[in-house]
């Protein structure tokens, strides 16, 4: 599939389903997600056969410059992320370069994020899934969570709540994590990484 400027974004939030999750490290591209979906006056809805919840709407100035977005939860776990989202791919016809996945980073400080395009997984078990599902050349938010203190294993670390020093600037971190996802889908990666690669 080719890069066609009509063709649809599919941005991903990458998370865990059910409310003893929601609040995890883990679950940011959930929180990122949600809140765009409020900025585009949308609520997810469950999709169809894809394991997943989805928002349809629009991006961007308003006018021919807009951007037909689809937003997507998966409803799998986060290690079966790439069938969900295969599914939409395929059902919405997006092209993977116009594919944006939101999620927790442990190689970056909390607070930080980074985009790119294509490259690894870092042992992200969600982009590991994604890749295995439709190869690697699709777009990253990466949001910074740190690495876990003294001995603590990534498992405990990522599947635990932001603490309550995190929290008091979690709801800018969401929101610029969310300006950046509208500035790569209006304005293109280059513009956005300039903007926002902190």
């Amino acid at each position: 599939m080719t890069d066609d400027a009509n063709a649809p974004w599919l941005i991903v939030g990458l998370g865990n389903p059910g409310p003893e999750y929601a609040a995890n490290r883990h679950n940011i591209g959930f929180m990122v997600a949600d809140l765009l979906a409020d900025r585009i006056r949308g609520s997810f809805k469950r999709a169809g056969k894809a394991q997943a919840q989805v928002v349809e709407g629009r991006m961007g100035p308003p006018g021919p410059a807009s951007r037909r977005v689809v937003l997507a939860k998966p409803m799998s776990y986060m290690n079966l992320s790439g069938g969900p989202v295969t599914a939409l791919r395929d059902f919405y016809k997006v092209p993977t370069a116009n594919i944006v996945a939101i999620h927790d980073e442990l190689d970056i400080d909390y607070g930080v994020l980074r985009l790119k395009i294509g490259g690894g997984d870092n042992g992200h078990n969600g982009l590991k899934s994604m890749t295995k599902s439709m190869g690697a050349e699709y777009h990253r938010v990466r949001c910074g969570i740190g690495r876990p203190p003294g001995r603590m294993q990534v498992a405990d670390f990522v599947l635990k709540d932001f603490s309550s020093t995190e929290r008091k600037d979690l709801d800018w971190f969401v929101d610029r994590a969310a300006d950046s996802v509208e500035c790569l889908v209006a304005e293109g990666l280059e513009r956005a990484q300039s903007a926002y690669n902190s």
